[in-house]
């Protein structure tokens, strides 16, 4: 017992100055640019808790070897109460041999391997953890999931980690945040909202940094969207299809939605019913709007009111590629030779891809082409 209480101290400390000179070398390594891709991804959010790996570790270990020095040094104060020599010797080596004691550095490079095959009870197996090491750093979520249940409850609804983990200020805020004190209520949240158990996930894999935003906040905006007759199943819509929307303030979707009844000229529900379709005109950029609603006006030749029109029957209109609208339209228009009056009938034949309205005009021409070869006949 007293050679296994040896070994442990001398292994205990071993591991403890190593791990040291680990971290040491990785904060410096991890500190120079491009090193490493996630550079302020690192354990430390993570080892301020009570339960943290080394901190568990250092506890077990240090309990163990203690109950056995103590065993082993009671056992020789029995067998020796005659001697006068050794108390002073016992005392000495239970002070150098304390829990909180360390081996000089010179001696740990002779310190003797500890064997697998040494003995030990079944009290002290009981004692011992075996837990997997916790990285300093790392270029991925999954080396903290085992040691953090912020993370696995994360997962379990469906969160994809492998898309968090390319932004390395994300990362490292779930690593801080408390699943029960952070996370849960804002879950709470945007269930009451509508969102379901099986659109969380992907919710909140594109809309982590709502876990940043203020739960009064977040209501705030909500009851702006009500106040503006946004009916609740509206809302859940608009959630769930731009998950940012609830990151805007309210002035900033005040402004949002005045700019496109402004810019289109149209009513109150002709706005609301625009952006429940197409809520990413919302969290959107606006200039690619802009830039369209010219193109329409000054170089395709449509009058305000047929935009109006178009809009209204696809609103995604509003954000199509400019290039791929002009290409479709030329050939819709002079190589089709259908007027700008049927084309607002029938909008989506000027915002289908090109190749699509090649295809179905060759198909016409095929089937024009069989007809007249039948008249004639």
């Amino acid at each position: 017992m007293a050679l296994l209480a040896q070994q442990l101290s001398r292994r205990f400390n071993s591991v403890k100055l190593n791990s040291f000179i680990k971290a040491k070398q990785v904060t410096k390594h991890s500190a120079r640019p491009g090193k490493a891709v996630l550079p302020s991804f690192s354990a430390q959010a993570l080892l301020s808790s009570d339960t943290c790996f080394l901190q568990r570790g250092i506890k077990t270990y240090r309990t163990l070897f203690w109950n056995s020095f103590h065993s082993a040094s009671t056992s020789r104060k029995k067998s020796s109460a005659e001697s006068t020599l050794l108390p002073s010797v016992t005392e000495q080596q239970e002070k150098i041999l304390s829990p909180e004691s360390e081996l000089p550095l010179e001696e740990l490079d002779d310190l003797p391997p500890l064997s697998p095959l040494q003995s030990v009870s079944e009290e002290e197996a009981i004692q011992i953890a075996a837990y997997s090491p916790l990285p300093i750093s790392s270029f991925t979520l999954a080396d903290y999931v085992d040691h953090s249940k912020t993370l696995q409850k994360l997962v379990q609804l469906g969160v994809d980690l492998s898309k968090i983990e390319k932004h390395p200020d994300a990362a490292n805020l779930l690593l801080r945040l408390d699943f029960e004190k952070h996370i849960k209520e804002i879950l709470l949240f945007l269930k009451d909202l509508g969102l379901e158990d099986n659109q969380l996930g992907p919710f909140l894999t594109k809309n982590y940094a709502i876990f940043s935003e203020d739960l009064e906040n977040l209501k705030t905006r909500v009851a702006y969207l009500q106040s503006k007759n946004f009916s609740k199943t509206d809302i859940a819509r608009m959630v769930k299809n731009a998950p940012f929307l609830l990151s805007f303030s309210v002035e900033r979707l005040d402004n949002r939605l005045g700019f496109f009844q402004k810019e289109l000229e149209l009513n109150v529900k002709k706005t609301r019913d625009l952006v429940v379709r197409l809520p990413r005109l919302l969290t959107g950029s606006l200039e690619p709007v802009k830039e369209n609603m010219k193109v329409y006006h000054l170089e395709l030749g449509f009058k305000h009111n047929e935009i109006q029109h178009m809009v209204i029957k696809i609103p995604k209109m509003l954000t199509a590629n400019k290039r791929k609208l002009t290409e479709t339209f030329d050939y819709v228009h002079n190589v089709m030779n259908i007027p700008h009056h049927i084309i607002v009938k029938f909008p989506q034949t000027s915002w289908w891809p090109l190749h699509i309205v090649l295809e179905l005009h060759q198909k016409q021409k095929k089937r024009g082409e069989g007809n007249r070869t039948r008249t004639s006949d």
